[in-house]
């Protein structure tokens, strides 16, 4: 019977705190704060001061498991054909959640994961199993991490990067997690940035700024965070821009073609996404109003900052791992596939620590380690989909990728909710506030200016017409009696001359003047009367004078009150002005000691010291004899130039002896194999000495081996810029012309390969006559020398259809114009697999832009990318020429003109 072992992803507590922890932490978190913001103030979570810079962390937080789910890849068509006599070397049980690796026909072992994902699985429930739980706690303010992990060519990309332009239902993880995360946010209050880079070789280049090639990385001392200040930061406001984005940067991805995926990943994609969101009802600023005299005024009572919430979403797209043998790499692909192996293999280091808790965890060996050092053993809940085909005769790889995410999932992370005190948005409100209390206190004071303007002058209005009337008044009440004494004096003269002429008269009329001296002593007594009552009413008008002086006295004393008050409310906007000042000097002074941190982490250590080696070469040279094997072991080549000294075995290169040129050039060679001496050979002229051999040699060794040495500096980019700058193209075309032996033109044409590899080179590789070097070539016929001509042309035609595809260039191909194209139509279907591959992808770049559609079309390469969409091995070789026919208007049109289907 067959045996089967059952190994579970981790120890049942880490799977308990699992489903307590990382289901249900954010939300419950959340519904604490809640709580906490009804009951009253806002209270910290620690009894101790406020972080720096207002940063508010959680004291504690809750243990979560990394989550792990493994995917598996359909068969491709390659696949179908040389395992169709082969079952798949796994079976799933996605309803059990656990997978079985078969070791033979009757052996198997059974592992048990968070999730188990079929190959008919769609990328919407990937998204909902795998990284929706992660998205969601971003969006609640704690950090995640998505990462797929996996052999070349089982889906990581697919998976992850996506764009589902063509079919929205392929949409991969990341256009999906920015889908939700803008539907979830605030536009005024919340905002979303971004950055997409790759860990390339080492470096970390900016895939949105591909001139920032080498970003530095920054960890804070006192947190431990990790950051990338030198990285693009670009703000995301709808799908549409970021979708623009994601295109952008896989444009300026670095990838390759190996045996094993004709478009392989060189590097590891790294997509940041940082959420900042606002706490709504945790941070109202609390004004209290009072008044005073009927006169309301604004006092601050209290201020309380808003709090904000930042988290940081990281989805990583890891290059896959390959076997040498397997992918077929060489050159500088195969330098690209040592990075890649080193970087995940520390990984694994990394995780085999954490998952045995051992006491050292060595993040610090890796780039890549240390950019996912909260993602593992960290504050951020993680999730992990590792790929993996079914094809047995990559069993090995498969347990490799089960096994890694076996000890991943005995990973624990303490998720941890940040939030900080928005000081700036603070500022912001109290420069309002400010503003709008001078705007008032300027209106009232305006107002109390001109009440008091109008009570001034209605006061000396009434004024004025008070005096005026009394003055006509009493004029009147003159004139009047004035008028009536002088009549009555007058009647009296006339009587008493009446009384002068008639004695008896006067007599019986005296009587009557008594009486008439009566009735002027009443009119006298009627006149002192009206004189008194004028009088009195002159009296009360002095009395409404003076009334009216007292109401004037009474206003100014009101606008002298109010403008006490003005005074009163210009100190307290001194003082508002002055705490505004300290909160600016506060958020001053930490900004330059964020500036100091960054500045002393920056400082680098100095070089190291180089030590010279032994005097003598020339006769250790003689007497040693160097193997001659590419591949052998290199270790006595390098402790012989540790020893003697690279400058020494240099100028052997220019010695008459010829045997010992040949073995100080065989040296040098095998030095220029390693990337670690590419430089110093550069530096201490060993370039310009293998171009001079290659100029004047007429030993066919020593320009076979000068050629391979250049071939390998060649993988370079810096050391091509030199080779062009040399003429090294054209003493290479030289060389190709006149030599015979097909190992030296092997050579030859491997180092013009490698440079059609550049984009910057392309002009200046062409009119120095590469091309048609290499097409020169063929003329030899040897299989070895056709695949480096191949490669050559096929990298060449990339370059231009990158470069087209960019905007960069415009025209016909230039191997069109050098003659390239019968050869490539020729060849198409070489029986040698490494030359019909070259030249398949050579002939379906050619044929990706309108403008070479007419001489495909007339040297008959129509049929071969036709033959190519139906009978190519392999299926994106098979679908990349499909697709190149379909979109091209003048292939259609010719297709249906010949009657072709597809």
């Amino acid at each position: 019977m067959a045996s089967s072992g059952v190994r579970n992803g981790g120890p049942r507590m880490s799977a308990k705190l699992d489903r307590q922890g990382a289901g249900a932490t954010p939300k419950a978190a959340a519904g604490k704060q809640r709580l906490s913001s009804a009951a009253g103030a806002y209270r910290r979570t620690s009894s101790g001061p406020l972080p720096a810079a207002g940063g508010r962390a959680s004291s504690d937080g809750v243990s979560s498991r990394v989550r792990v789910a493994v995917r598996l890849r359909p068969r491709n068509a390659e696949e179908s054909a040389a395992d169709a006599d082969f079952g798949d070397c796994v079976e799933l049980q996605p309803e059990l959640k656990r997978l079985k690796l078969r070791k033979n026909n009757w052996e198997s072992e059974t592992y048990e994961f968070d999730e188990v994902l079929t190959e008919f699985s769609s990328q919407k429930r990937v998204y909902e199993v795998v990284a929706k739980p992660v998205v969601e706690s971003v969006m609640e303010g704690y950090n995640g991490t998505i990462m797929a992990y996996g052999q070349t060519g089982t889906g990581k990309t697919f998976t992850l990067g996506r764009l589902g332009e063509e079919d929205t239902a392929a949409r991969g993880i990341m256009v999906r997690a920015m889908e939700d995360i803008l539907a979830d946010i605030t536009p005024e209050t919340d905002s979303v940035s971004v950055s997409y880079l790759q860990l390339y070789m080492e470096m970390i280049q900016d895939l949105l700024d591909p001139v920032n090639d080498n970003i530095a990385i920054v960890e804070d001392p006192r947190t431990g965070d990790v950051s990338l200040p030198g990285a693009t930061v670009v703000e995301v406001r709808d799908q549409k821009s970021f979708v623009d984005l994601l295109r952008v940067g896989e444009a300026h991805r670095v990838a390759a073609n190996t045996k094993l995926n004709t478009e392989s990943s060189r590097s590891h994609a790294i997509l940041m996404v940082n959420v900042r969101r606002s706490v709504k009802g945790r941070s109202e600023m609390d004004v209290s109003i009072s008044g005073e005299n009927g006169h309301s005024s604004s006092m601050i009572g209290s201020l309380r900052p808003p709090i904000i919430r930042k988290s940081k979403l990281v989805v990583v797209d890891l290059a896959g791992s390959e076997r040498i043998d397997k992918s077929g790499s060489e050159g500088h692909t195969l330098e690209e596939a040592k990075s890649i192996n080193l970087s995940l293999s520390a990984l694994g280091k990394c995780i085999n620590a954490l998952a045995e808790n051992s006491p050292h965890v060595p993040v610090r060996d890796s780039k890549l380690t240390r950019l996912l050092k909260d993602s593992f053993g960290g504050t951020a809940r993680t999730s992990l989909v590792v790929t993996i085909g079914p094809s047995p005769r990559h069993r090995g790889e498969t347990t490799s990728t089960i096994m890694f995410g076996q000890r991943a999932m005995k990973v624990e992370n303490m998720v941890k909710l940040k939030e900080e005190f928005d000081y700036k948005s603070l500022c912001r409100r109290l420069d309002i506030e400010l503003d709008k209390l001078i705007a008032e206190n300027e209106r009232q004071r305006k107002y109390f200016d001109d009440e008091v303007e109008r009570i001034r002058a209605e006061a000396q209005c009434r004024i004025a017409e008070a005096e005026r009337e009394c003055k006509i008044t009493l004029e009147n009440e003159k004139m009047k009696y004035h008028q009536e004494y002088l009549d009555s004096i007058k009647v009296l003269e006339e009587k008493w001359k009446t009384q002068q002429q008639s004695p008896k008269r006067q007599i019986k009329e005296a009587e009557s003047t008594s009486s008439d001296v009566g009735e002027a002593h009443n009119l006298l007594q009627n006149e002192k009367m009206l004189r008194q009552s004028a009088e009195d009413e002159a009296s009360d008008l002095k009395n409404q004078i003076t009334h009216w002086k007292k109401l004037e006295a009474t206003a100014t004393a009101e606008v002298v009150k109010l403008q006490k008050m003005l005074d009163t409310e210009a100190s307290q906007k001194e003082k508002l002005e002055e705490e505004i000042g300290v909160l600016r000097s506060q958020l001053l002074q930490m900004s330059m000691e964020a500036d100091e941190t960054r500045r002393s982490l920056d400082k680098g250590d100095g070089p190291g010291k180089i030590f010279p080696g032994l005097d003598s070469l020339a006769s250790q040279t003689r007497s040693s004899q160097p193997r001659e094997q590419s591949n052998g072991p290199k270790q006595p080549i390098a402790k012989l130039s540790e020893q003697v000294g690279l400058q020494k075995i240099l100028s052997l290169l220019e010695s008459e002896e010829p045997d010992v040129r040949v073995h100080a050039v065989k040296v040098v060679a095998n030095l220029a194999a390693e990337e670690a001496n590419q430089e110093k050979i550069v530096e201490a002229g060993g370039l310009t000495s293998l171009l001079v051999l290659l100029r004047s040699s007429e030993d066919e060794t020593i320009r076979r081996v000068a050629a391979g040495a250049i071939a390998n500096l060649a993988m370079n980019e810096t050391n091509q810029d030199l080779i062009m700058a040399q003429g090294g193209v054209t003493l290479l075309s030289m060389t190709a012309s006149d030599a015979e032996d097909p190992q030296t033109l092997r050579m030859v044409a491997g180092a013009i390969a490698n440079l059609c590899g550049n984009d910057k080179l392309q002009t200046r590789l062409r009119g120095e006559g590469g091309i048609k070097a290499l097409l020169g070539m063929v003329r030899c016929g040897h299989p070895d020398v056709l695949a480096q001509v191949a490669r050559g042309i096929a990298n060449f035609a990339k370059c231009e259809s990158r470069a087209a595809t960019q905007g960069n260039k415009v025209g016909k191909s230039l191997l069109i114009d050098d003659g390239a194209l019968p050869w490539i139509v020729k060849n198409a279907n070489n029986e040698a697999a490494p030359i019909r591959r070259h030249i398949e992808l050579a002939l379906c770049h050619l044929a990706q832009h309108e403008v070479n559609s007419k001489d495909i079309i007339s040297e008959g390469a129509l049929w071969e990318l036709v033959r190519i969409s139906r009978d190519c091995s392999r299926e994106d070789i098979r679908m990349l020429a499909y697709r190149t026919l379909t979109s091209s208007p003048t292939l259609q049109a010719e297709m249906r003109r010949l009657g072709i289907k597809m």
